[in-house]
């Protein structure tokens, strides 16, 4: 997985001093490391009983449109607040300095369905629980969830993993 380590581009200082940002649309416009990066998170979940991928708004977006398309399944977005026309159900997490919310259709799952969830990163792990929350809430099954990027250190899969919840990541970048 070097190779796709290699493709993503490492923003210091941003979005604030001291923050290294891994910015994943470097190997998202390399068409060799985006379809690998595809590939490699589909791998795990070939042959399992999957109904859709959710993927998070908005790298998720690309990411879990794609991995849907491998495994031949339908795609559910997990929007921010307010962004989804028809009805919705939300699911509010904590900020560092506030509160946001999450939202899909109130029919985007059935109970029952066994669902995926992609993002391009985790970190602490604050939208993806929610996101799983809110699936949950629908009646749905989290086969489990896959990102490109571990940033370890900040505890995100760990606490994904306390909600009974399988992750899987491509790469990881210790001390952010």
């Amino acid at each position: 997985m070097d190779h796709l380590k290699a493709a993503i581009r490492t923003i210091p200082d941003y979005p604030k001093p001291g923050i290294q940002f891994r910015d994943v649309t470097t190997l998202l416009g390399d068409a060799g490391a985006f379809r690998a990066a595809v590939d490699a998170m589909v791998h795990p979940f070939a042959g399992k009983k999957i109904d859709c991928v959710a993927g998070i708004e908005a790298r998720g977006f690309i990411l879990g449109g794609a991995v849907a398309h491998q495994l031949s399944v339908g795609f559910v977005p997990v929007r921010k607040k307010g962004k989804l026309p028809y009805r919705t159900i939300g699911q509010s997490y904590e900020l560092e300095y506030g509160v946001d919310e999450v939202e899909i259709h109130v029919d985007a799952v059935r109970p029952g369905e066994r669902v995926l969830i992609v993002d391009d990163l985790i970190a602490t792990g604050g939208t993806a629980e929610a996101a799983i929350r809110l699936l949950r809430q629908a009646g749905a099954e989290i086969v489990g969830c896959s990102f490109v990027i571990d940033l370890p250190d900040l505890g995100g899969a760990r606490r994904l993993e306390a909600l009974d919840v399988a992750v899987t990541s491509l790469v990881s970048f210790e001390g952010d």
